[in-house]
């Protein structure tokens, strides 16, 4: 498909729009000027200025049939280039939706965070009413979408207003998996392939520990929240499990601690000594995630466990007397169906989680799972699945408590978590909602700072590899003075 930009650069928005209903095209880009012969299917954005006035026009040409419509805007409008955007994006959704007979619901809200748009409305005073019609009117959101949201929002308030600007949350990085599941692009080493390298990256992870608690303390932040991610946390041993969490703890005070969150993840690296660990040492918190239930859809993702295993490793944790346990979904899996989905959501349920997070399948370019290589997986009934899911999850008193989306998801879809009143993640809703400032350690470690006072945010990197964050560990530690001169301690 070719995507043609006149007198306009509206490349990354419209692209996003085209890509909700032609989601594994490939596009050739042409600017300036329209070709005298365009071959095959067509989208076309031209935008012609006279005295104070812009026409926009989109004409898009699929499988031989061409529709064309056009919308005028005042030039010297303060919010013209915003407009122009958003103009441009409703008469390409309503020409692509006639075109293609396709419904998306979110309309064209095709960021990662949508969930902000109505946080940011609420603070304004707007009322629910006010909020959906903006939603349905000018982003051309489903009424499912707009009530999802406005939900999920609701949940967040109560925990936002309970921030503190002196607080930060602690990512701790653990990048290694026990294998590599076929939709995952996750930067991690599989520990079989790297359990040379554990000892050593262990071993620097708790010395950046110790040099960030003593940055902390200077700059005079409280510890709020812990989350240990990966990779899978407890791919590597007990012992140095151990190591890292006795090493937060003498690091930091962790007196005022609200949460602490260790992704156990998958059934197949999960022990009794290692939950023992987790336990003893803090968390509050932890994850087992089984994806689906379904044993064929496991082997075909590249799962090492059983639904068995899921059951027993969860039934372990409830009888060691954790008390707050989420559980990962996915829909759209590879050979997975719209029954077998729902025996997953069923029977998670009636696990009586604290947590579930219903996610959509990303075809991500760099997972084993790709488009180019696996188009039937855009054929799955995900829509339905997530229907469902949401359905039956909101019947059995769960609570939207954050949403985000991400590139390639099937069908423009979200993913979710869900909680019982009065579980629901800090560390998860701070980070969508970026009102708190995330400490990270570790490879492939982001940190984000944030100042709501002056609407600013910055990210300090560490180096992604494993092996990288070994060898170059002194000169990664020499950013944390970028911290330091954010917070105005240089």
């Amino acid at each position: 498909m070719t995507l043609i930009f006149l007198d306009n650069d509206f490349k990354y928005e419209l692209e996003a729009v085209v890509k909700l209903f032609f989601p594994a095209e490939l596009f050739k880009l042409v600017y300036g000027k329209k070709p005298e012969t365009v071959i095959g299917d067509y989208c076309l954005f031209n935008r012609v200025v006279e005295n104070a006035t812009a026409t926009l026009t989109v004409e898009c040409s699929i499988n031989g049939k061409t529709v064309c419509n056009n919308k005028t805007l005042k030039v010297d409008s303060p919010s013209y280039q915003g407009d122009c955007e958003v103009e441009f994006g409703r008469l390409l959704f309503n020409i692509l939706s006639d075109l293609t007979g396709k419904s998306v619901g979110w309309g064209i809200l095709t960021g990662v965070r949508p969930v902000k748009r109505v946080n940011k409305m609420l603070l304004e005073g707007r009322t629910k009413k006010e909020i959906f019609t903006e939603l349905k009117d000018k982003y051309l959101c489903s009424q499912e979408k707009c009530d999802i949201a406005f939900k999920t929002a609701i949940a967040q308030k109560n925990i936002l207003d309970t921030l503190d600007d002196k607080t930060f949350s602690l990512y701790v990085s653990i990048p290694f998996c026990p294998s590599r599941c076929s939709y995952c692009s996750f930067v991690s080493q599989e520990v079989e392939k790297s359990l040379k390298l554990i000892p050593q990256y262990v071993k620097n992870l708790c010395l950046e520990i110790q040099e960030l608690g003593k940055l902390v303390e200077k700059i005079e932040l409280k510890l709020d929240t812990i989350y240990f991610g990966g990779g899978t946390p407890t791919s590597i041993d007990a012992r140095y499990i151990n190591l890292i969490m006795k090493s937060i703890e003498d690091s930091f005070d962790v007196s005022n601690l609200r949460e602490y969150t260790v992704e156990a993840g998958r059934a197949d690296t999960i022990t009794k000594e290692k939950l023992e660990v987790i336990k003893n040492n803090g968390a509050t918190r932890i994850s087992i995630n089984p994806q689906t239930l379904n044993n064929d859809v496991l082997k075909a993702i590249g799962r090492r466990h059983t639904s068995k295993d899921f059951y027993d490793k969860f039934h372990m944790a409830r009888e060691m007397g954790f008390d707050s346990i989420n559980t990962d979904l996915i829909a759209g899996l590879p050979t997975d169906t719209i029954e077998s989905f729902k025996n997953t959501i069923n029977s998670i349920i009636d696990l009586s989680p604290e947590n579930i997070t219903v996610h959509t399948l990303s075809i991500k370019r760099t997972s084993n799972l790709n488009i180019e290589n696996n188009r039937d997986v855009l054929k799955n009934p995900v829509c339905e699945m997530v229907e469902y899911a949401t359905k039956t999850l909101l019947e059995k008193g769960y609570l939207p408590y954050y949403l985000y989306k991400q590139k390639n998801m099937l069908d423009n879809l979200e993913n979710i978590g869900w909680a019982k009143r009065g579980h629901e993640s800090l560390y998860n809703i701070f980070i969508m909602e970026e009102k708190q400032t995330i400490l990270a350690v570790g490879a492939g470690g982001s940190t984000k700072l944030v100042d709501l006072k002056n609407s600013k945010i910055e990210r300090v990197y560490n180096y992604k590899l494993p092996l990288e964050y070994i060898r170059r560990f002194d000169i990664m530690l020499e950013r944390k003075s970028e911290i330091e001169r954010f917070y105005g301690f240089e």
